[in-house]
């Protein structure tokens, strides 16, 4: 997380905004010392204890090996990014930088149970198929009888009980508007240039 208070985002609002827009997140743990890292996409939901981000792993991922066991990990939802070139600015001597938003949760992760692997993988498919609508939406019922349990079978589904949520909108907010003028009209019509004229 970048340490400038000046790019934090803190509101819940924006930061699950940004999770249902971006859901493929990079989950980074050590469990048993052991650095691993894996890439899954989440369905937030509110629970008891608060926010959870629930996923699945291939059973091969050396990350759903200690699923069983549980361990603490961050996941990051990176949205876009550019770098940004000193000659872009109007003052001088600057320096090269990159722009980006992004948002990270951090908890203890659980295994789900055979049911909540099942609701996840259905809530996953409807989240992701209403995004291609007016496509009519896919659901397992297209599946032939038995296909899809045999397939759950090489995943495991996870749940991540989310203690810290913050997110880094770094949109040159730092930089005197002459400057951000010039980031804007260098970037053109990059994700990153729209989401700063925007701001």
């Amino acid at each position: 997380m970048h340490p400038s208070p000046s790019f934090r985002e803190t509101g819940e609002t924006v930061l699950l905004a940004h999770l249902a827009r971006y859901p493929f997140v990079t989950l980074a743990a050590a469990p048993k010392g052991h650095l691993l890292v894996a890439h899954a996409p989440v369905v937030a939901r509110g629970v008891k204890a608060g926010l959870a981000l629930d996923f699945h792993l291939s059973r091969g991922n050396a990350l759903a090996t200690a699923i069983a066991e549980g361990f603490r990990a961050v996941a990051v939802s990176l949205a876009a990014d550019a770098y940004v070139s000193p000659d872009w600015y109007e003052g001088a001597d600057q320096v090269p930088t990159w722009n980006y938003v992004s948002v990270e949760a951090e908890g203890p992760v659980a295994a789900l149970d055979d049911a909540g692997l099942v609701t996840l993988l259905d809530d996953l498919s409807a989240q992701e198929e209403l995004r291609l609508a007016p496509k009519r939406p896919w659901t397992r019922a297209k599946m032939s009888p038995g296909r899809f349990e045999t397939m759950t079978r090489a995943i495991v589904g996870a749940r991540m009980t989310v203690e810290r949520l913050e997110g880094i909108t770094k949109l040159s907010q730092n930089k005197n508007e002459a400057d951000r003028a010039g980031v804007v009209a260098a970037l053109g019509d990059h994700p990153i240039g729209l989401r700063m004229r925007a701001l």
